[in-house]
């Protein structure tokens, strides 16, 4: 029944933009361990995609390769970036220290994931700030490069985002975003970033990539499930976390969900 009443609410915005707010302000305050970086389902590249070595021993590398092969689509050294919803900031810190951007601002809208960001990743070019992904508290054409991992499905108006995005880029900037929707969904999402009128550059479906990161990744995920999580809420966080054998893991698998990646550039 909760789940039912969950489900239909989630069709009004309000809810939609309450839910997300107190959720990851519970998560951020409740669960504020400094080996937990990340909030997305990872990433295993394509053979054709340079390899990835970091030089250092990372539990969560798949969720890091989300952000890294993204990232890398375009040049982003010596440019000002924005990432909307930054989470718990390890793909800020990790694109900040090794792409080498002049600046790089996480937004979220949540205060306390804001708060331990700026706690756990301290960089002289990174900052994070609170804000909505419906009202970007920055200048008009002010960043060369917005980013957006696994973030806009929780938003109530994803064409008011978007609207945003293209209002702070410069001109010949760039929109990098990797979100899920239903298969019907996904048709409305790609219409809705046709309306804003900016230039495709990369569409990708990366659903195999993803599925191939759970599977890979569910040892480490499980266990840090069981050593962060109390155990009355172990079954519930695994389904939003997206463990193998999950609902969201099943569907992706049997494509009735869909894992996409976007480069778009502003005319």
């Amino acid at each position: 029944m909760i789940r039912y009443i969950i489900f239909v609410f989630k069709r009004f915005a309000w809810f939609k933009r309450l839910n997300a707010k107190f959720t990851y302000e519970i998560l951020a305050k409740k669960i504020p361990a400094d080996n937990w970086h990340f909030m997305n389902y990872g990433y295993v590249p394509h053979p054709r995609e340079q390899c990835l070595r970091l030089g250092r021993v990372c539990e969560e590398q798949y969720a890091l390769q989300m952000y890294h092969y993204l990232a890398t689509k375009t040049d982003m050294e010596g440019k000002h970036l924005l990432e909307v919803g930054s989470g718990r900031g390890g793909g800020a810190r990790h694109i900040a220290e090794v792409l080498k951007p002049a600046s790089y601002t996480g937004m979220d809208i949540a205060h306390s994931a804001v708060d331990l960001a700026n706690k756990m990743h301290a960089l002289p070019n990174l900052k994070f700030i609170q804000g909505s992904a419906e009202h970007i508290p920055l200048a008009d054409s002010s960043v060369d490069v917005v980013i957006n991992v696994e973030s806009c499905h929780a938003y109530g108006s994803v064409c008011k985002f978007f609207g945003e995005v293209k209002r702070v880029l410069k001109p010949g900037g760039y929109f990098l975003m990797a979100d899920f929707r239903s298969s019907k969904n996904m048709a409305i999402l790609q219409d809705q970033l046709k309306e804003t009128g900016m230039e495709t550059v990369v569409e990708e479906n990366i659903s195999d990539n993803v599925v191939r990161s759970i599977e890979a990744s569910n040892p480490a995920k499980t266990e840090r499930i069981r050593t962060l999580i109390p155990a009355r809420w172990q079954k519930l966080f695994s389904e939003f976390a997206g463990v193998e054998g999950s609902r969201f893991h099943q569907t992706l698998k049997d494509g009735s969900r869909l894992y996409y990646r976007w480069v778009l550039r502003k005319c």
